[in-house]
């Protein structure tokens, strides 16, 4: 997937994930590396394949790259992660070749992944549940002192 290699490899998307391994470095609840991010994204096709939904791989894959880039902001300003990545995802997604559709309907996605849309079949439900499913909360030292925790028993998340 060309564009996805040329989102790992922008400076900016470089300097976002290195500002937020930094920002994270003694975090002890999950973390918002490369790693869950590719989870995310690997999660996210595969649900699209089984739901027979018509999302390109390539636009699942930047959707879910990007769709914690706004943590990096969230840590130093307190500004939703939600809404800077929405707005930090942009540029790199243009400047990587995606079309202004396909930036507008990523970044919507990115700016409205805190809660699961009312539409079922968006690609803002596709992230939201890709992402919560790539959490392994069960087997978590720390679960009880998590938000996560508490949030997840009052939202269900279509496996």
């Amino acid at each position: 997937m060309e564009r996805i290699d040329k989102i790992l490899v922008h400076p900016e998307f470089q300097v976002y994930m290195r500002r937020i391994r930094e920002q994270e470095r003694t975090r002890v609840f999950c973390l918002h590396g490369i790693e869950h991010s590719l989870d995310v994204a690997r999660i996210g096709y595969i649900k699209n394949l089984e739901q027979g939904l018509s999302f390109r791989q390539d636009v699942i894959y930047a959707m879910a790259l990007l769709h914690d880039i706004g943590r990096c902001e969230e840590y130093a300003s307190g500004k939703s992660h939600h809404e800077a990545g929405a707005e930090l995802a942009r540029p790199i997604l243009l400047a990587c070749g995606y079309t202004e559709h396909e930036c507008a309907e990523i970044c919507d996605a990115i700016g409205r992944h805190k809660a699961p849309s009312e539409q079922a079949r968006s690609l803002a439900t596709l992230l939201y549940d890709a992402d919560k499913q790539s959490r392994n909360c069960f087997d978590c030292p720390v679960q009880e002192q998590c938000y996560w925790s508490e949030e997840k028993k009052n939202h269900t998340i279509r496996y």
